[in-house]
């Protein structure tokens, strides 16, 4: 399944992919993933958004953190989507994500 979606999909279905793999516990098939995503964005632009959402999947903050920090230095549209996108859920509760919301404009 990995190897068609890989031929046909951009970066945004991947990075769903990705993450339906970190929290069904196919750990190994969500790095592989995120490897292809760092394959892919030397030749085309892969939002870190993408890559963030799979590392939060697997529960590794400090990669997810660091990637939505790529996000918001080159001002990532995905952004937008911080508050309401389930696939962050396990980084809402570190203090990281209350200051990247108020970063990027998102808080109330």
């Amino acid at each position: 399944m990995f190897q068609k979606v890989k031929e046909t999909a951009g970066p945004e279905l991947l990075g769903a992919l990705g993450h339906t793999f970190a929290v069904s516990g196919e750990k190994s098939e969500a790095h592989r993933i995120i490897k292809e995503l760092m394959r892919q964005s030397t030749e085309r632009y892969v939002a870190p958004y993408f890559i963030a959402t799979i590392y939060a999947g697997l529960v590794e903050k400090e990669q997810a953190f660091r990637w939505l920090e790529n996000g918001y230095e080159e001002r990532s549209f995905y952004l937008r989507w911080l508050k309401v996108d389930p696939a962050i859920d396990s980084l809402r509760s570190d203090p990281r994500f209350a200051d990247l919301l108020q970063r990027v404009g998102l808080t109330v």
